[in-house]
């Protein structure tokens, strides 16, 4: 189900510039197995594939490019499958979150180590 929202986003900012004509566009749906691709001559391109493992968990593999309002390219490659979303890489990379305060860290280890009596 992921995996069909990313594709409706990919797919929305792919057709957002109405301005841009399609380069490339390629899809192939079967019960096993989908891929497409599509590239704009705005400079967007996208594509995704996902195959069924075992028939009952999607695997699914994409990336996505573009060039931002300010020149630069951005883009991700990213996974999807059960276990979730990961992204493989990206460009400029994903902002990580700041490191756990060390406060926070022994209160979490105590909390561990004298669970709730209740």
């Amino acid at each position: 189900m992921k995996f069909f929202v990313l594709f409706a986003c990919l797919l929305a900012v792919a057709f957002a510039n109405e301005d841009a004509g399609v380069l490339r566009s390629e899809a192939e749906v079967n019960p096993e197995n989908f891929r497409y691709v599509i590239e704009l001559d705005n400079g967007v391109k996208a594509e995704q594939s996902g195959d069924l493992k075992n028939g009952e968990e999607w695997v699914v593999n994409g990336a996505a490019s573009h060039t931002s309002p300010e020149g630069e390219s951005i883009s991700i490659q990213y996974e999807a499958d059960a276990n979730g979303y990961k992204v493989l890489s990206a460009n400029p990379p994903l902002p990580t979150p700041p490191p756990i305060p060390e406060a926070i860290l022994k209160a979490i280890a105590y909390i561990e180590a004298h669970p709730s009596q209740e």
